[in-house]
């Protein structure tokens, strides 16, 4: 039976939250990327609660970019997920790609954090 790229990457994504878990030390930074924009979260698990949140929809990004759907919308959304963590005193993460592959979109936002200051 062959799986449909969506059923591909709900695999993998089940797969990759059965390894990363995010503790109240080290919160978890995971990326949600549709077709249109990208979205990340810094989440502690143990508490089920998001500390963070950025997306390339913000009201400051948006009119800063024309699409939320390039590499450069992916990389603000990075820097600024990171200047908010740092703001809240959240220095390390672990990063939850989301079942999505390390490139394009999803790498260039976690190049963007670590430059930013974030420690994965």
């Amino acid at each position: 039976m062959k799986l449909t790229r969506i059923e591909s990457r709900q695999r993998r994504r089940r797969r990759i939250r059965g390894k990363v878990n995010g503790s109240t030390e080290r919160p978890r930074l995971a990326i949600f990327r549709s077709h249109q924009h990208i979205y990340a979260q810094v989440i502690d698990d143990t508490r089920h609660h998001t500390l963070v949140a950025a997306s390339s929809l913000e009201p400051e990004l948006k009119s800063k970019l024309g699409s939320g759907k390039n590499c450069q919308a992916s990389t603000e959304v990075g820097k600024l997920i990171a200047q908010r963590s740092l703001e809240k005193g959240i220095t390390q993460v672990v990063f939850d790609r989301g079942g999505n592959l390390y490139h394009g979109r999803v790498k260039a936002l976690a190049e963007a954090a670590r430059e930013a200051g974030l420690d994965f």
